[in-house]
This record gives structure tokens, C-alpha cells and sequence, in this order.
């Protein structure tokens, strides 16, 4: 055998042992892969399932929210009293400095209402839809480029917007109504909450805005005595979330941290004043002809609380004190800067 033939034959040996080697160390990966425990490193092992499900995307609101500072000069709580709701709604804000000072020209206003349940308007369950069109129109004409109006209710969606009448009213006034579907949702991080500081949040309406207000109902709830400005964050989160109701005053004081927004309406056009949230008679409701206006949702929840359910001789809920505590808003409303107006 030649030296040439030698070294052609050991060059070749060496190549087989090396591919060899790199076949069997995949084998041993590919082994260790598919049998290794789920949490282990590269493990391919997905015994429920869960592994292979999409991974939803995570997002971060805005550092602040959407706050804009307070007026200066103006009230910290506004409180418009009548019959014309479209002049109460407009009165309330001018009280707290105009829709001016919040809505410039180009914004994206997301709007918040509450339409949980499937429920007619005058049982008190839902926002008003007269309060929603009097804010769209207001906020569009600040100049806003969009309005969007969404909620993720606790029944059937597109039967709760119409039921309550709130679709209507949205579309007629100009603004656009995101109803909730499974690809909208991605994860929220809210650094600091208690129980959602990672959780799935109603998104896509939120892509490209810059401005949030939220407008909901004054009413009695079951579990946490009253459902108002705050709570109504509620309605933006996805998942398991009736299990937070264990917890009820935490996830609210969460809710105060995960959304800031421009400027919060509580409509106590009606109130809900026993058998909430979700109401059902006629009985339970009573006029309240009032609608408030603040950047401190907490301000106008404790408004909501003594001065129109009315319930002066018992204590906050407990969220008011968790929220507070975090720097989340005043409860003791009267320390504040208020305007109250009579409108025709």
C-alpha cells in the first residue's frame, strides 16, 4: 500500500468517527428532548398541552398612563346636576378645566364604558348610552382623529353593546366599537400590582392611543359594595378573571394602578342603588341627574358612595384605603377643589 493510499484511508477513518460522534450526540439530544421532564431545559415533552399553545404577545401602557396634569386653577371634582344630560356632561368637564385641556387635535381617545351585562339602559347595569354620545361628541370636538369605544363584558359581547344600547349610540356619535376577540388580548405588565402584574389585557384597542377616559355607572355590587369609575378597569382584562373576586378590594386598588387615565365620568343619571351589578328591576333604580367629572377616580367614587348610593353612615369599601395607600387617588373628595353646577 502506497503512503498516499495510507493517509486516504486514515483521513477516512477519521471522518467516520467524527460524523459518527456528532450522530450519536444527536441521538442522545433528541433523546434526552423528547424524554426529559417538561421543565427541564430543551425538553419536547408537552404532556397537557400547554406547551404548544401561542404565547401571547406583552405589552407595557404608557410610563404615567394617560394622565394630563390637573388645571391649575380648576376644580378637582366636577359635579353637573339637570335634566339635559348632554349639557351635564359638558358642564362637568368644563368644571375640571374643558375638554380642551385633556383632548388636543390628533388624538386617539379610547373610552371606556361599562357594558357588562346584557341589560336595558334604565335598569341602571350599564353606562347610560345618552352619557357615552354626549362624551364622543365632546371629545371629537376637541379635535380628536379617533374615538374607540371598547369593553370586554362579562356576557356575550356584541349582544350586551346592543342590548344596552351602547353600540348604537357609539356609532352614531362618530366613534368606532372594538368588540373583544381571543387575538386582541396580550400580557400587561403593571410593575408593583398585587395580583395582575402579568396578566391578559384587552389590547388592540389601546394600539396607537394617546388619551383614555373612562365613563361608568354608579351602582350597588354584591362584593365590593359599590361598582363605579374604578372597578370599571375590570372590564379590560381577559383570562380567569372572576377569580379574583376572592380578593375583590385588592384587584380594584390593582385596576387604580393599571390604568391611568385622561380623566374618568361617573354617570349618576340613574343609580343602581341595591341588587348590583347586574340589577334586573326597575325597582332597584332611582334618578340621580347627576354626572361627575374628576382626574382622581378615587374623588369621584367616594362622591358616588355617600352622595348619590346614599351611604353616609358606612365606611368606604376597602379598596378606597388600598389604592390611596399607593398614591392612587383621594377619597376624602371634600379636601378637594369642588364645582358643583345646575344645568336646564
Amino acid at each position: 500500500m502506497t503512503d498516499d493510499q495510507t493517509a486516504y484511508r486514515r483521513a477516512s477513518r477519521r471522518r467516520f468517527l467524527g460524523q459518527a460522534a456528532w450522530v450519536a450526540g444527536l441521538s442522545a439530544t433528541a433523546g434526552y428532548a423528547a424524554l426529559a421532564p417538561p421543565r427541564f431545559p430543551l425538553s419536547l415533552r408537552d404532556p397537557d398541552g400547554e406547551r404548544g399553545k401561542p404565547k401571547p404577545a406583552r405589552m407595557r401602557l404608557p410610563e404615567g398612563g394617560y394622565a394630563v396634569d390637573p388645571h391649575p386653577t380648576a376644580a378637582h371634582l366636577g359635579i353637573a346636576r339637570g335634566q339635559n344630560i348632554g349639557k351635564m356632561v359638558r358642564a362637568a368637564v368644563d368644571a375640571i378645566g374643558g375638554i380642551a385641556h385633556f383632548v388636543q387635535k390628533g388624538d386617539v381617545v379610547v373610552i371606556k364604558p361599562n357594558v357588562a351585562f346584557e341589560r336595558a339602559a334604565p335598569l341602571g347595569a350599564t353606562t347610560d348610552p345618552a352619557v357615552l354620545s354626549a362624551l364622543i361628541s365632546l371629545v371629537r370636538s376637541a379635535g380628536a382623529r379617533e374615538v374607540r369605544v371598547a369593553d370586554n363584558p362579562i356576557e356575550a359581547p356584541e349582544a350586551c353593546f346592543v342590548r344596552s344600547g351602547l353600540q348604537q349610540a357609539a356609532v352614531a356619535a362618530g366613534a368606532r366599537v372594538y368588540l373583544p376577540a381571543p387575538n386582541d388580548f396580550q400580557i400587561l405588565q403593571t410593575p408593583g400590582a398585587s395580583l395582575i402584574e402579568h396578566w391578559e389585557f384587552f389590547a388592540r384597542p389601546f394600539i396607537g392611543a394617546t388619551k383614555v377616559i373612562g365613563v361608568s355607572p354608579c351602582k350597588d355590587h354584591n362584593l365590593c359594595g359599590a361598582s363605579m369609575t374604578t372597578k370599571n378597569w375590570y372590564g379590560l382584562l381577559g383570562g380567569r378573571r372572576n377569580q379574583f373576586h376572592q380578593d375583590i378590594h385588592t384587584i380594584i386598588a390593582d385596576l387604580a394602578l393599571m390604568v391611568r387615565p385622561t380623566f374618568v365620568l361617573l354617570d349618576g343619571v340613574r343609580v343602581l342603588y341595591r341588587s348590583g351589578p347586574t340589577g334586573g328591576s326597575l325597582a332597584d333604580v332611582k334618578p340621580g341627574h347627576t354626572v361627575v367629572a374628576s382626574t382622581d377616580s378615587l374623588a369621584a367614587d367616594a362622591f358616588g358612595w355617600q352622595m348619590l348610593l346614599e351611604r353616609t353612615e358606612q365606611p368606604l369599601p376597602g379598596y378606597f384605603q388600598k389604592a390611596h395607600n399607593r398614591g392612587l387617588g383621594e377619597p376624602e373628595f371634600r379636601t378637594l377643589r369642588l364645582k358643583e353646577v345646575r344645568v336646564g
